[in-house]
């Protein structure tokens, strides 16, 4: 592979490369070449579906996922048992006679 060395380049640019870098988890050297990548087009274009596999075992690494149907039929159930113990707490009661 080719290399590119770049000089006299102002140092809030290469600042800014860095954050972006940082922000997208890679070094400065593999952002400048993405950078570079979709600037003019070098990147093979990659399929919808293996992008998404890709993307799914990276965000293995943070553990185990949830359906999210799972997560929000667990969040209805609490909200229906909060409501009905806020119910049952301002419900007047009746007195025994």
């Amino acid at each position: 592979m080719a290399q590119l060395t770049v000089r006299g380049l102002d140092e809030a640019l290469v600042r800014k490369l860095k954050i972006r870098a940082a922000e997208n988890g890679r070094s400065a050297e593999a952002e400048h070449r993405r950078i570079l990548e979709d600037a003019l087009g070098a990147r093979p274009e990659t399929d919808w579906w293996e992008e998404a596999r890709r993307m799914r075992e990276e965000s293995l690494a943070f553990g185990p996922q949830t359906d999210s149907g799972e997560i929000t039929a667990r969040m209805r159930h609490e909200r229906t048992e909060w409501l009905e113990e806020l119910s049952d707490a301002t419900r007047p009661r009746r007195r025994r006679r």
